[in-house]
Order: C-alpha cells, then structure tokens, then sequence
C-alpha cells in the first residue's frame, strides 16, 4: 500500500530505528535490510505522472507524445497493520553460477521480538501511543538436506490458550499484555516422533520457517 496523504510521515516507523545495530546473522538484521530506506535512481527512475503531465500537458496528449518523465525516488517497505499471527520465511538458498545452493548457517531469532521498528508510524491496528508490537515465538520448521532432497521437522510450543489473541482475531481489538514469552512446554517432531526439548535447543535450530503469536 503506498501512502501520500502524509509525506512528512511517509519514512517515519512506530518506533525509532535510528539506534537500532542488529547483528549480523539474526532475523533482526534480516528485518533490517529488507525495510530499508532505498534510493531509486538511474535505470530504477520512478515513473512520475505529476512531472509528466507538467512537461507533456493533459493527459490525453502524454500517450501520443510518449514523452514520460522519469525521477529519482525513495523507497521503503514497512508494515502498515500488524498481523495476529506472523510468519517469518528465510530465504535458505542462493545462487552459485547457473545452480542453485542451500544456505545453512544459523540465522539467530529471539522468543520475544518487537516489530515496531518495521511498522509505519500509523500501523492501523496499533493503539495511539504505543511503541512496541510483540511477538511470542510459538513454532518454528527446519528443513535438513539439500536443495535436491532432505527431511522437514519441527518444533511446537504446547500452551494454554491465548485469550488476548482470540480476541485480536475474532474482533481486531488490541489491548496490551504479557511482554514476557507465552509460558508452555516445547516438543522436536519428525514424523511421528515427538519429543519435548529446551528452549535452547529451538532457538539453536536452522530455522526455515518461524511462527509468532501477537502479545502487544
């Protein structure tokens, strides 16, 4: 969705980024890059009606003359409405010449993160004067093997149930809660094998896929 009532706001997030120094490695930094402020400029020129239409006259001269004007811009992808539930997809393979190749390093990823760096300053569903949008980590997928073959497992947080979060699903209200992880046991699943595990051993996981549940 792009925003022009506001061009004051238009690069502003929920809350400041400025300070922000994620590490390399980590979904933070992942977040980051892919939210960063970008300069279109050269080949990647935006395509501008109001300039056009100032150098070509009226519209219905611009198709005839195809004299488009083109300018540098900015660019910025940020969250405009925080979702109940967030589902974060790593892109796990590069390219090498004309192949493709898994990328298996670690990539670190928190319990508890906070999306409002990443959200617009007026993310639609946040209440006024909030600076913080919460997540509580609550499943995450790994994926071992390569490109060509491998085994997919995961990992499940068995909790009670989440009154804040029916609500914010149901009705799209949302009201401040725990900041603290969702409390709940954690189960390794291949298959049909299943076994509980520590938190350490989900947070030290290859993650592919990771599911968080809103707090906040």
């Amino acid at each position: 969705e792009v925003s022009t009532d506001d061009p004051e706001t238009a690069f502003c997030t929920l809350a400041n980024r400025e300070e922000l120094n994620p590490e390399e490695d980590s979904i933070h930094h992942c977040l980051y890059q892919f939210t960063r402020n970008e300069t279109l400029s050269e080949t990647n020129k935006l395509l501008c009606d109001v300039c056009t239409q100032r150098h070509c006259g009226p519209k219905n001269n611009i198709k005839s003359e195809k004299k488009y004007v083109y300018t540098n811009a900015k660019k910025q992808m940020l969250i405009s409405l925080a979702p109940p539930i967030l589902t974060l997809h790593l892109k796990r393979f590069q390219h090498a010449g004309f192949n493709l190749q898994k990328v298996n390093r670690h990539i670190k990823f928190p319990e508890v993160i906070d999306l409002a760096p990443f959200c617009t300053a007026k993310c639609k569903n946040v209440a006024e004067g909030n600076t913080k949008v919460l997540y509580s980590l609550y499943g995450v997928v790994e994926h071992s093997g390569t490109m060509r073959s491998g085994h997919y497992t995961a990992y499940v947080k068995m909790r009670a149930m989440n009154n804040h979060l029916s609500d914010l699903v149901l009705r799209g209200q949302s009201q401040a809660s725990e900041t603290e992880p969702v409390k709940g046991q954690w189960f390794h699943i291949s298959d049909t094998h299943v076994q509980p595990v520590s938190v350490s051993k989900v947070l030290s996981s290859q993650a592919y896929l990771l599911f968080y549940e809103r707090l906040m």
